[in-house]
């Protein structure tokens, strides 16, 4: 970015992402919302674009762009319409692997980032634990060393996308908690396959984004070679730290792409509905909340952008990324909530496609990390006020 506007590059990847969401109308994602159905042509369609690959190393044939391209693009994605179901059946490939690219050794990085860059291999992350929530060092599933490598067994919840994936990124205790120091330690990460003679996913029926599902999944004495350790055993958390801030980042830039598109439907409904023999766009009651709306996902997207420049110069972006999230969930929310009510009875129909951005936009509330959870975070870090947790 250069100061608050996007440079002629970002302006192009911008432009490029909405025209090849252009060819993937409302009627396409009310498809796949009704069905279930995975969008498996939109995701093929930017895996042959190389946008699985954006933020992976030129190296391992990635484009090895920063966060703020990256959020350029899934902003994109959600501002085009479709949605979160959009940006989730890509989120995973922007930067999922980058534990295992910044992590892994030569030989892991050669062999199996090409793989997901295309689309030939197809990821999905197990962190979430249904006893653990946000509070991962109490996680319980255990890797246990054999001759071979390890052993896992255990359970994980919310995991997107088990149901295609044939590698899975999961995190496990190689030493029992009361072992270590630290909670945070004696946690590892491997990248591994998806064998599901070891491994059952079951969907979670939810509210939103039925075409990308979340799985409770449980892991039965699951095989892993030694050689699909990430990193060091033990160091695991804070091989997953590195990716925090990129996610929380993502997730705002993208509900403020939700907002948007929202909004633009909205906009337009309220200049084309005539009610009383005016346009009901005319009156305040209609028009100030939309412009309110248009406000804070204006200023959302400045924090967002801000976390993302400031990521990629390498400095410290913490609290905006947090920031970030929080703001962009709520201004996101906020923006398809006015445009439901913008339509009236209306606004409750499939047709109009706002009831679907509406449900949509209360993942970035609630994931991937609470707002209480954001709010404790600034109050400590920024506010240097004491924990209270």
């Amino acid at each position: 970015m250069n100061g608050f506007w996007f440079t002629d590059e970002q302006e192009a990847i911008r432009e490029g992402v909405l025209r090849l969401c252009s060819r993937f109308d409302a009627d396409y994602w009310r498809r796949t919302d009704e069905s279930g159905r995975f969008p498996e042509d939109f995701v093929a369609a930017m895996a042959e674009a190389g946008w699985l690959g954006a933020a992976m190393p030129v190296a391992l044939g990635g484009s090895g762009l920063g966060l703020t391209e990256a959020a350029i693009a899934m902003q994109a994605v959600t501002e085009s319409g479709a949605g979160f179901t959009g940006a989730s059946a890509l989120h995973l490939n922007i930067f999922g692997p980058m534990p295992l690219a910044k992590f892994g050794t030569e030989d892991q990085k050669k062999r199996l980032i090409p793989r997901l860059i295309s689309g030939e291999d197809k990821l999905c992350i197990g962190i979430t634990e249904p006893d653990a929530g946000l509070d991962t060092t109490s996680l319980t599933t255990r890797a246990e060393r054999t001759n071979d490598g390890y052993l896992i067994h255990g359970r994980k919840v919310w995991t997107t996308s088990a149901q295609r994936a044939n590698k899975i990124l999961i995190i496990a205790r190689t030493t029992p908690r009361d072992q270590v120091k630290k909670s945070t330690e004696g946690l590892s990460l491997f990248y591994t396959d998806f064998d599901r003679s070891r491994i059952q996913a079951t969907p979670i029926p939810k509210m939103g984004r039925k075409a990308v599902e979340s799985n409770s999944v449980f892991i039965d004495n699951l095989p892993v070679p030694a050689d699909d350790l990430v990193g060091e055993e033990g160091r695991g958390f804070y091989y997953l730290l590195e990716g925090l801030n990129p996610e929380r980042v993502l997730f705002g830039a993208e509900a403020v792409g939700l907002g948007r598109a929202a909004l633009k439907r909205a906009a337009a409904y309220a200049r084309e509905r005539v009610v009383f023999g005016r346009p009901i766009g005319q009156n305040q009651g209609v028009a100030h909340p939309l412009a309110k709306a248009w406000a804070e996902l204006e200023a959302a997207n400045l924090m967002a952008f801000k976390a993302a420049a400031l990521f990629d110069a390498g400095r410290e972006c913490g609290a905006e990324a947090n920031a970030a999230k929080y703001l962009g969930g709520e201004a996101g929310f906020n923006a398809c909530e006015t445009a439901v009510l913008t339509h009236g009875g209306m606004g409750y129909a499939k047709e109009f496609d706002v009831e679907r951005y509406f449900r949509e936009s209360m993942i970035a509330r609630l994931a991937p990390i609470s707002r209480e959870m954001v709010f404790n975070y600034i109050a400590e870090r920024v506010l240097k006020l004491p924990k209270s947790y």
